[in-house]
């Protein structure tokens, strides 16, 4: 079989007249193609004959070259199987995207011309596969439907007549899913929707920014809970806001407190999670929620409520949102479907009035012209043929029993340096260390052992709190009884 090489008859230029060894000139030449990354470490070389064929030299000449490679680091030989570009390169210096720091005349401020959007924090240790990673409240994919979804998908790709009709849905997203999705909402939640009010995003997260960028502006405030979710913090700020923290306690957010500060002066929005909060998994009790409406309805405050995981109830029924109560158009409302499939799916959506929906769609188009609208239309099947809705009644069940036996475990683990409750929805469990227990120093013991959890830093964005969410959706038990017992022998 012929080697399938570059064409180095091109790349390798021979000066006959030139002072320099020819020999010398093929080695600099292949060094030149090394250093430019058009020769990548491993590639194999064509054999000395070949080469002197290709360049229309003496193979001598060719092997004097390779030689001089293998000499200098550049080229090792593998018995049997050739000359490759060796792995290990000899140290090189290539060109930086930095300033260079012999250039002096150049200011701080012209160094740093981008936005310092978080603080750079050393890397602790090497990024390595681990056997067993405990996430932050994430679906188990291998449980998700997500071969209907591909198979729609290719019968979808097929037929080249649906591509012009789905590229016309626009920035709104597929209309089949916006359709499917008004239906889901008004039976699950009681919110009385049309498609025209569904805005399909990548992601709850970008259904958030899309949101909070059609209402805040820098000086804007922003009410939050103490510990809240932490890139929707970050958002806001990025965005020019300031946050107002008010305190989340077993009942949900404090609806007094937030009523105090619209009556010193009205904030620019309200970011709430009322069902299953993040981090704590919290849910707003009844009382709290009647009163919360009436203050957003007296005061015209504007809200961004956060769904994420509304389906996923172990006990009684889920109180219904903010957005099914009268509100007047002032709540927004912000669901995802990678809760219910897979963390890789990134589908969320943002529900509001049919105006704001049309105006975000057109913000929305300059960050992202269009969604994947043939994946979008293969979800959209899966709500219309019932499987989505059959795949949330059978993680319900699963995850319940999962959580059950997840802070079974968790109790007899660490129950001695932390507390927790169990929670009545959602996919973690909120758990607090005691004050002086190290969390970075027991995810170190773990990574030790090869399972990734992370060390609690993530929470502590502008407050002082030791906790961390164990996440036990995904997991099944013999991953939790390995997840314990590290977990025992750790602490």
């Amino acid at each position: 079989m012929t080697l399938q090489t570059l064409p180095f008859s091109t790349l390798i230029a021979v000066d006959r007249r030139s002072t320099t060894p020819i020999f010398r000139q093929v080695a600099n030449s292949l060094i030149e193609l090394i250093k430019s990354g058009k020769i990548k470490p491993g590639y194999q070389l064509p054999a000395s004959r070949d080469m002197a064929s290709m360049l229309k030299l003496n193979r001598t000449t060719v092997v004097a070259a390779y030689e001089e490679l293998q000499a200098q680091g550049w080229f090792e030989v593998i018995e049997r199987r050739g000359n490759f570009v060796a792995r290990q390169l000899p140290v090189m210096n290539p060109k930086s995207f930095g300033v260079s720091s012999s250039d002096k005349s150049l200011s701080q401020e012209q160094e740093i011309f981008y936005r310092q959007v978080a603080a750079r924090q050393p890397v602790t240790r090497q990024i390595k596969p681990y056997q067993l990673m405990i996430n932050d409240g994430y679906p188990d994919a291998r449980i998700a439907p997500l071969d209907l979804i591909i198979d729609r998908y290719k019968f979808l790709s097929k037929r080249t007549n649906i591509h012009s009709k789905l590229l016309a849905d626009g920035s709104h997203g597929s209309n089949s899913l916006r359709t499917e999705l008004a239906l889901f909402l008004s039976k699950t939640r009681a919110l009385n929707i049309t498609p025209e009010q569904v805005l399909v995003t990548h992601g709850a997260q970008l259904a958030i920014s899309v949101a909070a960028s059609m209402i805040l502006r820098p000086g804007s405030t922003v009410i939050v809970g103490d510990v809240n979710y932490v890139l929707a913090d970050r958002l806001f700020e990025q965005l020019g806001a300031k946050l107002i923290k008010v305190k989340v306690d077993q009942d949900g957010i404090d609806v007094d407190a937030i009523e105090s500060i619209c009556k010193q002066s009205k904030p620019s929005l309200l970011y709430i999670i009322p069902h299953h909060h993040h981090p704590t998994t919290v849910t707003l009790n009844a009382e709290r929620r009647i009163k919360l409406l009436d203050i957003i309805r007296r005061y015209r405050l504007p809200v961004i409520e956060d769904d994420y995981d509304y389906d996923f109830h172990y006990e009684n029924a889920p109180i219904l949102p903010l957005a099914s109560a009268e509100h007047d158009g002032y709540v927004l409302y912000v669901g995802s479907i990678s809760k219910t499939l897979a963390p890789t799916i990134r589908l969320g959506y943002l529900i509001g009035g049919e105006n704001f929906i049309w105006q975000a769609a057109k913000l929305k188009q300059v960050l992202d012209i269009r969604g994947d609208v043939l994946f979008e239309e293969s979800v959209a099947h899966l709500f219309d043929m019932g499987e989505m809705q059959r795949h949330l009644r059978r993680s319900v069940k699963l995850y319940k029993k999962r959580r059950d036996e997840f802070c079974e475990i968790l109790s007899a683990s660490i129950g001695n340096v932390a507390k927790f409750n169990y929670p009545k929805g959602g996919m973690a469990v909120w758990t607090l260390f005691d004050p002086e227990y190290s969390i970075p120093h027991l995810s170190e013991r773990l990574a030790n052992r090869g399972i990734y959890m992370n060390d609690g830093s993530l929470h502590k964005y502008r407050i002082d709190v030791n906790g961390i969410r164990f996440g036990f959706a995904s997991l099944n038990s013999n991953e939790m009884e390995t997840f314990g017992q590290a977990l025992k022998e750790s602490i």
